[in-house]
């Protein structure tokens, strides 16, 4: 008998210590934000707002409430969000949907699952290439002395080696990877398929803001491990930046 009791004792014991483990890096409906890393945001989903191109997502966190905006996503109220990279746009004028939101965080690496930071320094320090989706209702005026991405597919060749100058939304950004700021530029306009524009730069970008980028295009660019760009803006300015 009291070699069961130990038995049960242990096991209680062992189920005790591996609730407590799970329970710190789980954001739960309460919003509750447990031991994550330095930096690192816990957030438990309240309410989704879906647009064309961004979903909205009240969140809780420490039983507070704010919003935040990630690329459109499949989202639903009770999901846990992580993030890290954000920038907040205080009175944000949502034309779509016909709202101001007082502040909104615009979160650049949203993820469904906490990466500690023992895995992400496994991760190949390069842009990881990923399907890149049109945005719609795009509204870019063609710079003075600028060009389209319709005009660069549609005979690269021509600007191989040349400074040009394109302005467009940002749809994707990551930074600080190879020293260097990655973004994904489209302007509403496209040449056989081709729409989007990845563009190389150390300026800070923020998604869905619009923004004038000068920069010299490069053909056949290959970063090795299989990241190979047919067409690339390097060492890019933005400005005009709205």
């Amino acid at each position: 008998m009291n070699r069961n009791k130990i038995i049960v004792t242990i096991v209680l014991l062992m189920l005790g210590i591996f609730f407590v483990v799970t329970t710190c890096y789980r954001s739960g409906g309460k919003g509750k934000q447990k031991d994550l890393p330095p930096g690192m945001h816990g957030v438990s989903v309240t309410e989704v707002i879906q647009t064309n191109n961004y979903t909205y997502l009240q969140v809780e966190e420490n039983t507070k409430k704010f919003w935040i905006a990630v690329v459109k996503a499949d989202s639903k109220p009770g999901d846990s969000v992580y993030y890290s990279k954000t920038y907040e746009m205080k009175d944000f004028v949502s034309k779509e949907l016909g709202r101001t939101f007082p502040s909104v965080y615009f979160v650049q690496d949203p993820s469904d699952r906490l990466v500690l930071a023992e895995t992400q320094a496994t991760q190949p320090m390069i842009p990881k290439k990923v399907e890149i989706k049109r945005w719609t209702d795009i509204s870019a005026d063609t710079p003075k002395g600028g060009i389209t991405l319709e005009t660069l597919y549609g005979n690269p060749g021509n600007f191989a080696g040349k400074m040009v100058i394109i302005r467009g939304i940002v749809v994707r950004y990551n930074s600080q990877i190879m020293n260097k700021n990655w973004v994904h530029l489209q302007d509403g306009t496209e040449n056989s398929g081709k729409f989007d524009l990845t563009i190389t730069t150390h300026d800070s970008l923020v998604v869905g803001t619009y923004a004038t980028f000068k920069g010299t295009i490069a053909l056949n660019k290959d970063f090795g491990s299989g990241y190979f760009y047919d067409v690339i803006m390097e060492e890019a300015k933005a400005s005009d930046i709205k």
